[in-house]
Order: C-alpha cells, then sequence, then structure tokens
C-alpha cells in the first residue's frame, strides 16, 4: 500500500515522502498513529508541498548551525568552577554548564543532546564537540579556571 508520511519514521522515511508498505503496517500502525495517511493523486501533491516546506526548514536550520559553528570554534567559553589543590573538580562541568555559558557568552542557544562529553572533571583547557545538525560537527574550547 501507497502511504504518504506526516512524520519522520526511522528506517522508513521522512515527513511528505511517498512510501509502499505492507498493508498491514499501513493499516494497523501508520494511519491509526497519525503517521501516514493513504496515497492518492490529491495526497501525492500534498506530500510535494511537505517535501517542499521541509527542505526549507532542513536549508534554514542547516545555515543557522553553520553560522553558529563559525562564531563558536574561534571563542573559547570560560567556565568557572571550584577546584582542589591538585586542579580536579569538586564534581565535574556537565553539557548543561556548557550550554549555559554558550548562552551567556556567546549569545548562542544550543540544545544540551547536541554537545557530545562525559565531563570534564580537570581545570584547564578541554575540547568538546557540538553537533547542533546531522550535517554539521565543530569543536568547542572550554576554558574551566577555579572558582574564587
Amino acid at each position: 500500500m501507497k502511504v504518504v508520511l506526516r512524520d519522520n519514521v526511522d528506517a522508513l522515511g521522512k515527513k511528505g515522502d511517498v512510501v509502499d508498505v505492507a498493508d498491514g503496517y499501513a493499516r494497523n500502525f501508520l494511519i491509526p498513529a497519525g503517521k501516514a495517511f493513504k496515497s492518492s493523486p490529491g495526497a501525492e501533491r500534498q506530500a510535494e508541498r511537505m517535501r517542499q516546506a521541509r527542505e526549507l526548514k532542513d536549508a534554514k536550520e542547516l545555515a543557522e548551525a553553520q553560522e553558529m559553528a563559525s562564531r563558536l570554534v574561534s571563542t573559547p567559553i570560560h567556565i568557572a568552577a571550584r577546584a582542589g589543590e591538585e586542579g580536579k573538580l569538586f564534581g565535574s562541568v556537565t553539557t548543561a554548564d556548557i550550554v549555559r555559558a554558550v548562552a551567556e557568552q556567546a549569545n548562542i542557544m544550543l540544545e544540551r543532546r547536541a554537545i557530545d562529553s562525559d565531563g570534564i572533571k580537570e581545570l584547564g583547557s578541554h575540547s568538546v564537540t557540538a553537533k547542533p545538525h546531522p550535517e554539521v560537527e565543530f569543536p568547542i574550547t572550554v576554558e574551566v579556571v577555579a572558582a574564587e
């Protein structure tokens, strides 16, 4: 059965795609869950408009992510944290701390899930990876200094 996807479905397609699936999968899961509707000539025209809107949105998000990357790669982010004598932190600098510092210092809003870090546990300069878009990945330099 041909259906038009209303949402992104893993291992099947993205919003607006016309896909051919098993009849039972369409009748029992996709259509009742609101993830798809049965294809027809009018529905395929609607799907084309959905794809165009998705492409415009993806292009805009990609441009924003690239602009964000160009601003953050050259700017180190400074975070003050309590530390012991040997430079070990009491606790760690988490992705939430990094997101908050980026928002305050660079005025850029990142999602916590976009940053790949296991937590910073020592003073000094560290590099964490940010991936705000599937096609954009860049390093962020985080300078952890002792809080007074």
